[in-house]
């Protein structure tokens, strides 16, 4: 029977490796988060243009290039992407290790705040940030909480997706995890779109940065999210 032409269908995907160019991220002894990012998504697409030919997967990046936060979720306005991936490894304390899943919304914790504040900041290295962005400081608290409250129409299917990603880097890949969380992220901002931000681990830990650098795992790592992204698909169409 041929599909109805009103049932929903999941036609796609906007992949967005974090940072690139004169901004390249966190930092390991020897990895760069722009590059692992830029990797993971590459490995992330080709798994869904192999295996889903119908569809269509848009990449913000795919060179070391630096790309503008408001950019980012506008390239997947302008596709009309029906769920935006934003990938990016974490910093922190030489102990802190595992993924986190994160969606637009109020941070609950100054820990929360402090990983949008680490990933906003790179907004300081963009022309013209305060008009572009109006008027948002990413070292203020209030500018957070104010932007934060945009993608609730959103929410629930990025929890949705943020949710089946989490399970599956804990069951398939084996990863630790930090959980899923909400935060103010400008580059969840203004998509238009279910929305969700993978930190993918921590190059500031030794053992994590060798994991998180290593093709193999890489792939691995990418499998999970492909398998949350098709269980995903599948829910949505109801097939």
């Amino acid at each position: 029977m041929p599909d109805s032409p009103d049932r929903y269908r999941l036609r796609t995907v906007v992949l967005d490796a974090g940072h690139g160019g004169k901004d390249r991220g966190c930092a390991g002894a020897s990895a760069r988060e722009a590059d692992v990012a830029l990797s993971l998504v590459l490995a992330l697409g080709k798994q869904i243009e192999q295996n889903m030919p119908d569809v269509k997967v848009i990449y913000t990046r795919k060179t070391n290039v630096f790309i503008e936060l408001d950019e980012r979720a506008a390239i997947a306005n302008r596709n009309h992407a029906d769920l935006f991936i934003s990938i990016h490894c974490n910093a922190g304390p030489s102990q802190s290790h595992g993924t986190e899943v994160w969606t637009m919304g109020l941070h609950k914790t100054t820990a929360n705040l402090g990983v949008a504040q680490r990933e906003n900041a790179v907004i300081l290295q963009e022309k013209n940030y305060q008009s572009r962005y109006n008027g948002f400081d990413p070292s203020s608290p209030q500018s957070h909480i104010m932007f934060s409250l945009f993608q609730s129409a959103y929410i629930t299917n990025s929890l949705r997706f943020a949710q089946r990603v989490d399970r599956q880097l804990r069951t398939s890949v084996g990863r630790p995890s930090r959980g899923v969380k909400q935060a103010g992220f400008l580059v969840l901002w203004k998509s238009t779109m279910p929305s969700v931000l993978i930190e993918s681990g921590f190059l500031t830990n030794p053992t994590e940065e060798r994991y998180l650098n290593d093709k193999a795992n890489q792939t691995y790592m990418a499998a999970g999210i492909y398998r949350a992204f098709r269980e995903y698909k599948r829910e949505l169409e109801g097939g």
